[in-house]
Formats: C-alpha cells, structure tokens, sequence
C-alpha cells in the first residue's frame, strides 16, 4: 500500500477568487456538431475572468458603453506593485518614491535621498 502525500495549502476560497482575479484566467473552447464527417454546427467561446485593474494591464477589450472616466478606472489603469514588507499593492510611483502607506516601507532610492544632506539655497 503505497502512502499519499497530502498538501495542506489552507487556501481558502477568498484566496482562491483573488489570485483568479489578481492574475486572469481565459477559457478558448471550440465545439463542433458533426454528423458522417459532416460539420452541422460550430461554436467558438471565448471567455475571460480578470478584475479592472488585471484587465486594464492586459488591454483586454470591454463591452460598448463601459464608462472609463469613472475614478475606479482611473485608479486600475495605475500601474501597481506588492509592498515587499506587507504585501499590500501600491502605486508604483508611491512604492519607489515615497513609502508604502500601510506599513511605512521606503525602498532604497528614499532612504538613499533622506541620508544625503538637504541642498543649501543660494543667495544672491
């Protein structure tokens, strides 16, 4: 009797559904109805599940009328990044040159600018 190896990975569906939506996740199906070799009917479905912010990276196309102006697609068209320390997704710009807001990590170029010594003004 050969023993399995059992993986706890303690995933719960929450974690499931956001790495689905963080990541995308595309369905390409054709499906045909043949009868003696002879093609009755064809479907092709294409299908994809992917949160704004994964599809606006993507450039994937949405459906007519979508309203793009809103500040929610505003703020998915902002290219993010993972906080190294927390893990929270932030503004790349806010990440790179200021610090993380939940956790107050700052990346090497901050902390490189706040060792150096602040420029004299020069007065004439």
């Amino acid at each position: 009797m050969a023993l399995l190896a059992q993986k706890n990975t303690g995933a719960s569906l929450v974690d499931v559904i956001d790495r689905v939506l963080d990541k995308g996740l595309v369905i390409n199906a054709d499906i045909t109805v043949s009868v003696a070799g002879v093609e009755l009917l064809g479907v092709k479905v294409r299908a994809a599940l992917a949160s704004f912010e994964t599809a606006a990276k993507y450039g994937l196309e949405f459906p007519i009328g979508t309203m793009r102006s809103t500040d929610a697609w505003k703020d998915a068209e902002v290219g993010k990044e993972e906080c190294p320390q927390c893990g929270k997704r932030v503004p790349t710009f806010e990440l790179l040159n200021v610090a993380c807001p939940w956790c107050g990590w700052k990346s090497a170029r901050v902390r490189e600018i706040e060792k150096s010594p602040a420029p004299v003004p020069m007065r004439f």
